[in-house]
């Protein structure tokens, strides 16, 4: 068994968005995201399928080429390889579900 939490220990930097593993399993890795309000990561795309929750705060979430607000609760899968960038709205505290074969070191390099 493994637990972790989203609102644990929260280090936002103030100029760039936060990233942190929190858990692994044999199937996937979860990390979380802290953004303050008007942070962004660039387009970039996933060469596996993802999910994005809005565990907190609310974000504009581009994906081939449609924009939407995502707010607290809200959930999106995409398929690998689909552009997709973020804005966060207000302070923001985001959960996203990578395969297990995915790298977030691959994430990280979205924010260089």
């Amino acid at each position: 068994m493994k637990t972790a939490s989203l609102r644990k220990e929260l280090q936002y930097n103030e100029d760039k968005v936060s990233i942190t593993v929190m858990m692994e399993t044999e199937t996937a890795k979860e990390i979380r995201i802290l953004f303050r309000k008007g942070q962004t990561m660039k387009e970039h795309k996933a060469g596996y399928p993802i999910t994005v929750e809005i565990h907190q705060g609310s974000i504009t979430f581009g994906a081939a080429g449609e924009k939407m607000t995502l707010e607290t609760g809200d959930l999106i899968a995409l398929d690998a390889n689909v552009p997709h960038d973020l804005l966060a709205e207000e302070d923001s505290i985001v959960r996203l579900t990578l395969s297990k074969l995915d790298t977030v070191e691959r994430v990280k390099k979205v924010l260089e």
